[in-house]
C-alpha cells in the first residue's frame, strides 16, 4: 500500500504546530487514495513525542541518535534519503519553515525527485499530483500539475490547514540510525532568542494591529488611543517595524511574535501569510481594509471593506459613548 510521509518538526522539547497541520491534511489525502499515513520522527530521547504523534497516524517511524538531538539539515537528509529509498513513499510533506526550506531542496535534488514549495493545498487526481500555491502577495491562487514521479516532496505553508486530532492508535516503529559518521559540514550552536521588550503583546486579551494602511507615522497615536479605549495593546505587521515606526516587540508574525488574544482587530493589514501565522489562532478576528481582495479577509470572522480612517473616528466615538453610559 502507498504511504504518505510527514516529517515531524520539533524544537526545544515541543512539537511544532505545522506538524499537526500537515498530519490533518495527510490523513485526508490517505483516505482519498487509500494509503497509509506515516510520521517520521528524528531526535534524541523522543519516545514521548512518538506517543503523541501515534494518535495522528497509522505509523510512527522513530529514529533516535545523539546527532539528531537538534535539527541539522545534513543529518536529516542522510536519514531521510535512506528511509525514502527503503519505503518509496508516494509523498513526503515537510513544513515550509526555516527547517524545511533548508532541508527540502537539497533532499529532493539528491534523490532527483520533484519538489513543490510553500504549498497551501495538495490533491491527487487519478495519477496526477496537483499543488496550490499563492502569487501576488496572496491575491491569486495557482493550481499546478507536478511532473509524474514515483515520489514527491512538498513543503507546506504554516497555517494552511487547521489542525485536528483524529482518534487513531498508530504503531511506533523504532528504526536504527544510519548516521555512522559525525556531521562536519554543519554544526548546531544554539538557539538565540530576541531580548524581551517593554510590551508583551502575547499577554494581551485585545490587540489592535496596524499595517501599511496607516500610511504615516503621525497617524499611529490615533489607533493607539483606540487600543487604550478598548483596554488593549497596539501591535503591527512587519512593514511598520521596518520603517522604524514601532519597536520589534510589537510585531506579530513569523518573524515577530505569535499571539492569541480574545480580540484581534487588523487595521490596514493586507494579510500576508507571515503575519497570519502569528495571529490566526485569535478567538475573534476583525479586519478593516479598503481592498476587498485582501487575504486577511480569508482569516477573519468579520470584515469591513472601507478606508480604515473612515472607521477609526466613529468607532472611537461609539466606544467613548458606551463607556459614558456605563459610568
Amino acid at each position: 500500500m502507498a504511504e504518505i510521509f510527514v516529517l515531524a518538526e520539533h524544537r526545544q522539547g515541543r512539537i511544532r504546530d505545522i506538524t499537526f497541520e500537515m498530519l490533518t491534511k495527510g490523513k485526508k489525502l490517505t483516505e482519498q487514495i487509500n494509503a497509509d499515513l506515516t510520521v517520521v520522527l528524528l531526535g534524541k530521547e523522543a519516545k514521548e513525542h512518538a506517543r503523541t504523534l501515534s494518535e495522528y497516524a497509522k505509523k510512527v517511524l522513530l529514529i533516535e541518535d545523539t546527532k539528531l538531538e537538534n535539527f541539522n539539515s545534513e543529518a536529516y537528509q542522510r536519514v531521510l534519503s535512506n528511509l525514502i529509498n527503503e519505503h518509496k513513499p508516494l509523498l513526503l510533506m515537510i513544513g515550509h519553515t526555516s527547517f524545511g526550506v533548508d532541508l527540502a531542496p537539497s533532499l529532493a535534488a539528491s534523490l532527483k525527485l520533484p519538489l513543490a514549495t510553500d504549498c497551501i493545498d495538495l490533491e491527487f487526481d487519478d495519477e496526477t499530483f496537483l499543488v496550490t500555491r499563492q502569487m501576488y502577495g496572496g491575491k491569486v491562487n495557482v493550481r499546478a500539475r507536478v511532473r509524474k514521479a514515483e515520489s514527491y516532496v512538498v513543503t507546506i505553508r504554516q497555517a494552511a490547514f487547521e489542525a485536528q486530532k483524529p482518534a487513531m492508535n498508530g504503531e511506533i516503529i523504532e528504526k536504527p540510525s544510519s548516521l555512522a559518521e559525525e556531521i562536519t559540514k554543519k554544526r548546531f550552536i544554539g538557539y538565540v532568542l530576541p531580548p524581551p521588550g517593554g510590551v508583551d503583546i502575547t499577554a494581551a486579551d485585545m490587540l489592535i494591529g496596524i499595517g501599511r494602511g496607516i500610511k504615516d507615522e503621525n497617524n499611529i497615536p490615533t489607533v493607539e488611543e483606540l487600543a487604550k479605549s478598548l483596554g488593549g495593546v497596539l501591535a503591527c505587521s512587519r512593514p511598520i517595524v521596518d520603517k522604524g515606526w514601532l519597536p520589534s516587540d510589537r510585531q506579530v508574525g513569523s518573524s515577530g511574535k505569535t499571539v492569541k488574544p480574545k480580540l484581534y482587530i487588523a487595521f490596514g493589514i493586507s494579510g500576508a501569510f507571515q503575519h497570519v501565522l502569528g495571529m490566526k489562532n485569535s478567538d475573534l478576528i476583525i479586519a478593516i481594509n479598503k481592498d476587498p481582495n485582501a487575504p486577511i479577509f480569508s482569516f477573519s470572522d468579520y470584515g469591513v471593506v472601507e478606508d480604515m480612517f473612515k472607521i477609526l473616528s466613529p468607532l472611537q466615538s461609539k466606544i467613548c459613548e458606551l463607556k459614558g453610559q456605563k459610568t
